[in-house]
């Protein structure tokens, strides 16, 4: 199998982002779907939100724990939130999940994962969500990757495209290896899982590695060790969903998702220093580096 091709600036030309004219609406942009955050982690909601916007989703909507929702929608004014019944471990309540994909095929794109807690009601949801028949590009993230491992088929038969952006941890349970395994080979790691699952997939890490379900693989040398810093993921998630969300095919919302994230912490470390600064503020970076 051939080597993965360096993500750069050049690379991307040959995966241009959809162009949205100057007169046109916020409908023409895409409508997000975020389902993120619990009581425990309301932020994770809120960086993933405002990952979406900064890559120019035109309309956003927040699912969230119910407690937290007044909250979220305070901190990113710019979305509709829906507040979700929660269980006592902070799960979504399964009354909830009905409401919840009514509001899903309405979407262009729907991110789920950064900031739930881990549970059965989380997996049910996944059943549910699965075997819906919703036809909509899908970014798995963060708890949700923990669900996967014994749903591999049934993502792999989702109507619609998905996008896995697992860290290494993460990687080693979709694939049922050690930890260790993943960081010695990121790469055969990243193609195992998109096979497996039949979807786009990113490898984070020093040297992220994104992979297409046919075993076309992506390098990008990260943006530095300040990138490690809570939050980066829940960002680099939000950045993608909105990218999916505006009409992006999957390899190219993570191509793009990944160098934009990278590029912004790479001008943070020059400019703040090499680790100390925050995961928001990454995103204030992401508009003027698509332009460029």
């Amino acid at each position: 199998m051939r080597e993965p091709e360096i993500l750069d600036a050049e690379l991307l030309k040959r995966f241009p982002l959809p162009y949205h004219p100057d007169d046109g609406d916020k409908e023409g942009r895409g409508r997000l779907l975020v389902v993120a955050g619990s009581r425990e982690l309301p932020g994770a909601a809120v960086l993933a939100g405002m990952g979406a916007l900064r890559a120019g989703a035109g309309k956003l909507q927040i699912a969230t724990a119910a407690g937290i929702a007044v909250q979220v929608g305070v901190a990113v004014p710019e979305s509709r939130v829906i507040g979700l019944e929660e269980t006592e471990a902070g799960c979504i309540a399964e009354s909830e999940i009905d409401r919840l994909l009514e509001w899903a095929g309405a979407a262009q794109a729907m991110l789920l994962g950064c900031g739930l807690q881990h549970g059965a009601p989380l997996d049910t949801l996944l059943d549910r969500l699965l075997a819906s028949g919703l036809d909509l590009p899908l970014i798995l993230d963060a708890a949700v990757l923990g669900s996967l491992a014994e749903r591999a088929e049934a993502l792999k038969h989702w109507s619609g495209p998905s996008i896995l952006l697992p860290h290494a941890g993460e990687m080693a349970r979709l694939i049922g290896c050690e930890r260790k395994d993943v960081a010695a080979d990121p790469l055969s790691a990243a193609r195992r899982a998109a096979e497996t699952y039949g979807t786009v997939t990113l490898c984070k890490g020093e040297y992220s590695h994104v992979v297409a379900p046919d075993g076309h693989a992506f390098r990008f040398r990260g943006g530095g060790v300040g990138l490690a810093t809570s939050g980066s993921g829940d960002a680099l998630a939000g950045i993608v969903g909105g990218l999916a969300a505006r009409g992006a095919d999957p390899l190219t919302a993570a191509l793009w998702g990944v160098y934009l994230h990278g590029e912004a912490g790479r001008a943070l470390a020059s400019e703040v220093g090499r680790i100390g600064f925050l995961a928001r503020e990454l995103l204030d970076r992401i508009p003027a580096l698509m332009e460029r």
